[in-house]
This record gives structure tokens, C-alpha cells and sequence, in this order.
């Protein structure tokens, strides 16, 4: 189903990167916001690469399969963040909806100065992976954890309460780790009174300069 929203208004300034997303959508053309159910594909891994995707709300996770058949999840995308970005002329992951989530197509317009806009986003998400590979590399179980909650902390622009809207499997298979070592994890942090956890999606951090020493 296709709602269309108003293509103007649909910036995200409180975001890190909300204002570069402000100047990709002016040089963008215009396109309805497709809604997606819980777990639904986006594009597949081999598809055609081409235009890029704004999450206007909702979560999405980038995946793909090894040869082996196992699940690795290499970037989760919240509400105000681009995806799609390729090197080549396909997609090499698939990109699927965590929970219901509304994304819009953005597509070069006349002006053709997509790209101005494009490249600070890109970069942003070069970033992103290399942080990612860094905390899969070279942290304990305990300090991946600490260092996810304090990325969604940033990206979510949350003082303390935390949305969670991935499952704890999704977070084992985003950090390399066991769905059972997630939710010990959890516990633990939880135990030690640095997080709450009010409900099954959500965290509250109540001792933050503790999470931040647990990243070392």
C-alpha cells in the first residue's frame, strides 16, 4: 500500500544528519511513501541497484546469507537514514523491514544535484561499517553490547529511553554473538542497575557514564 506524504516536510533536523537528508530530499523526485510489514523485503540481494531509500519511520535491517545458510546482519537503518548505497550496479544484501515501516524511493530529479547531497550520507554510512567491524573485532561480548546501546542512543537522539524494536536474535546476528548471550548480557547490564528494560522493545539507560566505561 502507498501512502503519499508531503515531500517536503519529511526532514529530520533533531538527527546528526538530519539537515544533509533535508538537502537530499530538495534535489530528490518526489515519490510515495511504500509501507511495510514486519520482516517484508525491500530488495533482495542481486537485485538492481539504482535510486536510494529514505526510512521515514520504522527500522531496517541489511543482511545477507553465507554459504553455510547463516544469517549475518551487517547495518540496521532507523527512521531519518538513507540506504541503498552501492558500489557496482546491484545490491549485494538484502534490505528488509524490521517492524512495519514506511520507506520512500529517492530518485534523481531534473536538477540532476542528487549527488552533492548523496556523498555526505554515503560517507556517513562508510563510517557507520567501519565502527561496526571495530566492535566486532576487538570487544568482549559485554562491550559489543554496551557500544550498540550507546549507537542507538546517538542515532535515536534518546536522553535515556531507548526504542528496541529488533529482536534478540537480530542483535546476536548484528554483533557476532549468541541469542542466548544477548539476552545474558541484558540481564547482567540490567542486574547491575546501568539499563532497565521496561518492556521487551525498549531500554532505559539509568547509569550512563557506566555504559560508556564498558567501551573501554
Amino acid at each position: 500500500m502507498l501512502i503519499q506524504t508531503d515531500f517536503r516536510q519529511q526532514a529530520h533536523p533533531s538527527r546528526a544528519d538530519g539537515f544533509v537528508v533535508s538537502a537530499l530530499l530538495a534535489h530528490a523526485r518526489p515519490c510515495a511513501v511504500t509501507l511495510y510489514a514486519e520482516n517484508s523485503v525491500i530488495y533482495a540481494q542481486g537485485d538492481a541497484a539504482g535510486p536510494l531509500y529514505l526510512v521515514e519511520f520504522g527500522a531496517v535491517r541489511l543482511c545477507r546469507l553465507t554459504a553455510d545458510g547463516r544469517r549475518q546482519i551487517s547495518a540496521f537503518h532507523f527512521a531519518g537514514e538513507v540506504f541503498g548505497f552501492e558500489f557496482d550496479a546491484e545490491h549485494h544484501h538484502f534490505a528488509e523491514s524490521v517492524d512495519s515501516a514506511g520507506i520512500r524511493l529517492l530518485r534523481r530529479a531534473v536538477d540532476d544535484h542528487l549527488a552533492e547531497s548523496v556523498l555526505p550520507l554515503a560517507l556517513r554510512n562508510l563510517s557507520r561499517a567501519q565502527d561496526h567491524l571495530l566492535v566486532l573485532g576487538r570487544q568482549n561480548a559485554t562491550e559489543k553490547i554496551a557500544a550498540f546501546l550507546l549507537d542507538l542512543a546517538e542515532r535515536q537522539d534518546a536522553d535515556t529511553l531507548l526504542s528496541l524494536p529488533m529482536q534478540r536474535t537480530d542483535i546476536a546476528d548484528y554483533l557476532g554473538l549468541t541469542f542466548e548471550t544477548v539476552s545474558r548480557i541484558l540481564r547482567k547490564l540490567k542486574d547491575a542497575r546501568i539499563i532497565q528494560l521496561p518492556t521487551i522493545k525498549q531500554v532505559e539507560v539509568i547509569n550512563l557514564p557506566a555504559l560508556e566505561r564498558l567501551c573501554g
